[in-house]
């Protein structure tokens, strides 16, 4: 039995590393490239209405009646010609959302806005199905995506559009920023995650020409490009990142424009964090799953593309590897307490903490970029968003393993608040208690269980004076203790009124 728990942890941990070397190369990519960039984009603006194309923006809306009329106002206030822009807000809505959007677009239809209330007969496809819809009926030949928690900018389309001069560009995408970063640690905590993506694997993927994910919202797709690439499927729960594969398959080029914000609001509630967590990471595998194939065959795609594509595609399955590291790192802690006889093995294990030097330029690089006034708070902000990963590792291995075991559960938006200061209030925001599960289900006891758990690994650490496993046991304790605190005291506030 102490050989099989030592094997597994060593092999957990191999492949940790190996996946974080890949993250490595981009950091490597992303600093390389960084100046060539910038300054190859300075350029990419409109120049006369007249060479502007017809451009349709679609806006896939359900039950979202707190953030609807923020979502139309933005939208209509881009700053585009408005006889070369038309507006979808695709509405599966069921609920008073209805009403209010039927309003707005009233309203902006009465200011000569080319802007359409589209209703579909059923929900069939979820948001893809949705921008299926919405593309057979579009004017545009472009078309731009916006979720119902975004603000673009007024001159969003005047610095993506011109890319799409080049003919064999097929995706634009640009940069979430974040409406209420402020508003509590764990907004703070997301936005420190997000900025690695956006800064540091978008941007390091992109100088590349590695394939990498239109990222749902907040970027422009050709039309024709989503036509030759096959169209929206809804058969997984990231239908972004699949069709921004396929499209890739078929030679589409992608353009990431880091300089570009697109505001968006973040998740306020665990359970809502959760909720998003669980569509990314099963959606990721089931892409694997259905596309992992295609690409290491594609004879026309080089070698190193495809060992970064098979890295990207996997990713998710990283929290397989740390929810299996903590579970037997206590058991590893017994074995270097009571079989001193595995002393050189130990030893070897430590060489790959050189994966919290990477990981810490990997996050902290973005911060520098971000924040610089605030390096001090990398310190913290480090080790707490690592902690709020592994405390929500068996959540999401939960995901990943139904999305490569095929199992189908239907697509679950993330709930809305609008709420971008701190002191703006979310408790009762009805979508919470519709569309999530309780607080006290099996996996939120099993997730407070598993802060016991590490807390007897805190506690054998210090009674044998074995201190290696110490401050991974630290960070697993309060990981799982703040998912299960929140997941808890979310859930009570949630059921109370406003």
């Amino acid at each position: 039995m102490e050989i099989i728990i030592l094997v597994a942890y060593s092999l957990a941990l191999t492949l940790l590393f190996i996946y974080t070397l890949g993250q490595l190369s981009l950091i490597v990519s992303y600093i390389l490239h960084k100046k060539r960039r910038e300054s190859h984009f300075k350029g990419f603006m409109a120049k006369s209405a007249e060479q502007l194309p017809v451009v349709t923006v679609q806006l896939p809306i359900y039950n979202e009646l707190y953030v609807a009329e923020r979502l139309i106002d933005a939208v209509c206030a881009l700053s585009y010609p408005h006889q070369k822009l038309e507006i979808q807000v695709l509405d599966d809505s069921t609920d008073e959302t209805v009403e209010i959007i039927t309003r707005k677009v009233a309203e902006y239809k009465a200011r000569g806005i080319d802007i359409a209330h589209i209703r579909r007969p059923d929900r069939k496809g979820f948001k893809a199905g949705a921008l299926a819809y919405g593309m057979e009926r579009a004017k545009g030949q472009f078309m731009a995506i916006f979720d119902a928690d975004f603000m673009p900018d007024p001159d969003f389309l005047l610095k993506t559009i011109p890319h799409f001069e080049d003919t064999k560009v097929g995706i634009v995408q640009t940069r979430w920023t974040h409406l209420n970063e402020n508003y509590s640690i764990l907004t703070q905590l997301q936005a420190f995650g997000l900025n690695a993506h956006f800064f540091i694997e978008q941007g390091g993927r992109n100088s590349e020409g590695y394939f990498m994910n239109f990222n749902g919202t907040a970027g422009v797709w050709r039309k024709s490009t989503i036509q030759d690439a096959g169209g929206w499927s809804s058969d997984t729960l990231t239908e972004d990142l699949d069709l921004s594969y396929r499209a890739q398959l078929k030679g589409w080029q992608f353009v990431y424009r880091e300089d570009i914000g697109s505001p968006a609001e973040l998740p306020v509630a665990m359970n809502a964090l959760k909720s998003q967590q669980y569509r990314w990471m099963k959606g990721a595998a089931e892409c694997a799953r259905k596309l992992i194939g295609r690409v290491m065959t594609a004879a026309h795609v080089p070698f190193r593309i495809k060992l970064h594509a098979f890295f990207h595609l996997l990713s998710s399955s990283t929290f397989i590897l740390v929810f299996a590291m903590a579970v037997l790192s206590v058991p590893i802690l017994y074995l270097q307490i009571m079989h001193p006889e595995y002393k050189s093995v130990f030893q070897w294990m430590s060489f790959f903490q050189i994966n919290l030097l990477i990981l810490f330029l990997f996050y902290g690089i973005p911060f520098w970029l971000e924040h610089r006034q605030k390096m001090s708070k990398l310190g913290f902000y480090f080790p707490m968003y690592s902690a709020l990963m592994m405390g929500l590792s068996l959540h999401n291995t939960i995901a990943v393993l139904e999305g490569f075991m095929g199992r189908k559960t239907p697509f679950v938006r993330t709930p809305k608040f609008n709420v971008k200061a701190v002191g703006d209030l979310w408790q009762g925001n009805k979508y919470l208690t519709l569309d999530l599960s309780p607080s006290l289900n099996w996996l939120t006891i099993t997730e407070g269980l598993m802060v016991l758990y590490f807390l007897t690994g805190i506690a054998m650490g210090l009674y044998f004076g074995q201190y290696g496993m110490l401050f991974f046991h630290i960070l697993l304790t309060v990981g799982f203790g703040l998912v299960f605190f929140y997941s808890l005291a979310h859930a009570q506030r949630q059921n109370q009124p406003i």
